[in-house]
């Protein structure tokens, strides 16, 4: 098994199951120990602000606010440097814990020695 899971989640309300997928798989990772990197891109960027999971919702999914506290709590989650600039989200706007970085970050972690990356 990978050592650490680097997910990158480009949908969001647009694609609420693919969306839920990827933050579900983030927090069971993380509950079974699993180093986890979640990164959030594209339409996923919104729920970098405080309030915006709460807005979301998907029948028989977890509620996504309980997913990301857990992925907060125990993972790393990112948001795309370019996703926050075309949205116009600064560091200052973002959850406690959210940080923002670029493609060469994400690079990086991706391609270190025992680790999975997925997309959703």
């Amino acid at each position: 098994m990978a050592k650490k899971l680097v997910i990158k989640v480009t949908a969001g309300a647009d694609a609420p199951e693919r969306c839920s997928q990827a933050f579900t798989v983030a927090a069971v990772a993380v509950a079974s120990g699993v180093e986890v990197s979640l990164w959030l891109t594209g339409e996923s960027s919104w729920f970098a602000l405080p309030g915006r999971a709460a807005e979301f919702a998907l029948p028989h999914a977890a509620p996504l606010p309980d997913l990301l506290d857990a992925i907060l709590a125990g993972g790393r989650i990112t948001l795309c440097t370019q996703c926050a600039a075309r949205r116009e989200i600064t560091e200052k706007d973002v959850l406690e814990g959210v940080r923002i970085a670029g493609a060469q970050v994400f690079v990086s972690e991706a391609m270190t020695d025992g680790t999975q990356a997925l997309v959703y």
